[in-house]
């Protein structure tokens, strides 16, 4: 009976110091106090963590439906479609709310909408099928026409601004202020892309960039061909050592030179621009106004001599 016992506490002993050491090496990795109350605060939690009953409505119903259009959207879509929106979207200057992964899912909406719509026109038969592919089609890209077009307005608005930026920088360094001073002048002074162009530049040579590397990244978000000389002249100077100074007068004539050039062109279309309002607008009034009463009258006097 003795034995008995001295056996179960032995036992009992073993349990409890196996327990002792598997609660010291549960919470061994585990932060306490101060530190486990930081990390509860950072963490954060999963829909996946979530109960489906204790996420929102939006959550629950909206999000899976707009996931799977995303998901269709990109199957319809070519590869590397999403490198070619974040490039038009630099274009563009990175509207708010615009990203690739939303204009996907406008996609994919439009597609569902324009097979409805067909549908709902055409109803059921083979010319509302056609209806349905071709609102479809038009409704899918519908978003790259507008991106499309938001980049060509923001290419024009930031070649028209960066003769008189450049001219603004080349005379803050000429004063005596220091190229990345005289930048913050100009993205501050200046209206415009070029404007927020230059302090995307200045905040990527903040943040540790190269100089040449962040004028270069300017020359790749942009199609501008005077932007790239400049840019390319600047990286240059800037691997030479060359005076800045210097690279920005001749930039900044060269500029101006082109912008005259430019002007020169535009103003040499429009005789060609307006050729055809005139022959189909303007002239056929004129030619009723002129002609139109004599040929009344020619009508008039040989319907009296008949």
């Amino acid at each position: 009976m003795g034995s008995v016992l001295l056996i179960l506490g032995v036992v009992a002993i073993g349990s409890a110091l196996a327990l002792l050491v598997l609660a010291f090496g549960y919470g061994a990795g585990e932060a306490t106090g101060v530190a486990r109350s930081l990390a509860l605060i950072e963490h954060g939690v999963d829909t996946r963590e979530v109960g489906r009953a204790e996420l929102p409505a939006y959550e629950r119903l909206a999000l899976p439906v707009m996931r799977a259009l995303r998901g269709f959207a990109f199957r319809l879509s070519p590869n590397g479609t999403s490198e070619k929106l974040q490039r038009r979207l630099d274009l563009a200057g990175n509207p708010a709310g615009w990203t690739a992964e939303r204009i996907m899912t406008g996609k994919g909406v439009g597609v569902l909408i324009g097979v409805a719509l067909g549908l709902v026109i055409g109803g059921i038969s083979l010319r509302g099928l056609l209806y349905a592919a071709a609102g479809a089609a038009l409704l899918f890209f519908l978003p790259d026409l507008l991106l499309y077009n938001q980049g060509l307005k923001r290419q024009d608005e930031l070649q028209r601004g960066l003769a008189d930026a450049l001219d603004m920088l080349t005379v803050c360094v000429e004063a005596g202020q220091g190229f990345d001073a005289a930048l913050l002048q100009v993205a501050r002074s200046v209206d415009g892309p070029i404007a927020g162009e230059f302090a995307r530049v200045l905040s990527e040579i903040q943040i540790g960039k190269s100089r040449g590397a962040a004028f270069s990244s300017l020359a790749e978000r942009t199609t501008v061909p005077e932007a790239k000389n400049f840019v390319s002249a600047l990286v240059q100077a800037d691997r030479l050592g060359l005076p800045i100074a210097n690279v920005l007068r001749e930039q900044s004539v060269q500029m101006r030179l082109v912008r005259r050039q430019r002007a020169e062109e535009k103003a040499q279309k429009v005789p060609v621009k307006i050729l055809f309002p005139m022959l189909l607008c303007i002239f056929p009034a004129l030619f009723i106004v002129i002609i139109g009463p004599g040929a009344i009258r020619i009508v008039d006097t040989f319907s009296g001599m008949g």
